[in-house]
């Protein structure tokens, strides 16, 4: 498979590439980086083929957003898709007000504002178009909304289906970091996309129960996000933001060795996995440097044999039930 193949979003006319590139690391998240760091890594990851690029205000309170305008004003607009989120407003912080301690070192001075509202919505994505130097993005996320489910229904899907029908935005979403309420929303709203973080990889497919299949009966895709679970199956030792447990760490070594086995690094069985379900349309990575963006896509890109997943399988590392890439 390579990054560059595309695929629509639900019965929507916006293609998204098969590999894609999340920009909450040239964001800052975690640790600062430089602005010709961050241009030097969109640029790369553009020439790999990860044609379609996530943003959102909350990274580095629009500093993701800023960055990837800079680079994109030079692309053909028809070159890529890109999409934001929306759910935060950013304001500035007031004399005395501490901003935001959001994990992203070194930040603007703003405070992050919820707004699930129809203006809110509105406003939003009218200030990620000016951040951007854009007139338009393909895909609108709702950002979060795990303490505003009603207000979702009420106020926020109605604003982004308006977007749609206006041509504002080609595709209207949610993104978020588990599968319920996703669930609900695809079962209750004409939505094109989910971007389901963490919760559909190696390690975690809590999104099999019910969001997977809800999409894949409304017609719903999904781009998951977050498979390598905060780093624990790229090599790191962390799991969800978090140290990861001392049973999870052997469950992961368990992993890696099955996939040595088969000459295969445990980051790109872990990279193609999810894309063995018919709903998912797209897999999202974050880059922070071009060496990770060529990595990630050499990784993507490795032949993964079905003799591997079935390993997983007989190890019991793998439920039966679970889809695989063919």
């Amino acid at each position: 498979m390579r990054t560059q193949d595309r695929r629509p979003l639900g019965r929507s006319a916006v293609r998204v590439t098969a590999l894609s590139f999340g920009s909450a690391a040239i964001g800052g998240l975690y640790a600062p980086v430089p602005d010709e760091g961050a241009a030097g890594t969109v640029r790369r990851a553009l020439d790999r083929g990860m044609r379609y690029l996530d943003t959102a205000p909350h990274y580095g309170a629009g500093t993701a957003e800023r960055r990837l305008g800079a680079v994109l004003r030079d692309e053909p607009r028809e070159s890529y898709t890109i999409s934001t989120k929306a759910g935060r407003l950013l304001r500035p912080a007031a004399t005395g007000q501490r901003p935001d301690d959001a994990g992203f070192p070194g930040e603007p001075p703003v405070r992050r504002v919820w707004d699930f509202s129809g203006d809110g919505i509105r406003r939003s994505l009218e200030e990620s178009l000016d951040r951007l130097g854009l007139d338009r993005v393909d895909v609108l996320y709702l950002h979060d909304p795990d303490e505003h489910e009603e207000q979702v229904y009420a106020e926020a899907f109605p604003a982004l289906a308006k977007l749609r029908d206006e041509g504002v935005v080609g595709a209207v979403g949610v993104g978020m970091n588990q599968a319920a309420m996703p669930a609900r929303f695809v079962r209750r709203l004409d939505l094109d996309v989910v971007l389901c973080a963490g919760r559909y990889s190696l390690l975690d497919q809590s999104a099999l129960a019910e969001l997977l299949p809800a999409c894949a009966e409304r017609g719903t895709s999904v781009v998951a996000g977050g498979v390598y679970n905060s780093g624990l199956l790229a090599g790191g030792t962390t799991y969800d933001y978090r140290p990861a447990p001392a049973g999870l760490r052997e469950r992961v070594a368990r992993m890696r060795r099955v996939c040595e086995a088969h000459g295969v690094p445990l980051a790109a069985a872990a990279l193609r996995f999810p894309l063995g379900h018919p709903a998912v349309a797209s897999v999202l990575v974050g880059c922070r440097t071009p060496d990770e963006a060529d990595r990630n896509a050499a990784m993507f890109e490795r032949d993964v044999p079905t003799a591997l997943w079935d390993d997983l399988r007989a190890a019991g590392l793998l439920d039966a039930a679970v889809p695989v890439p063919s």
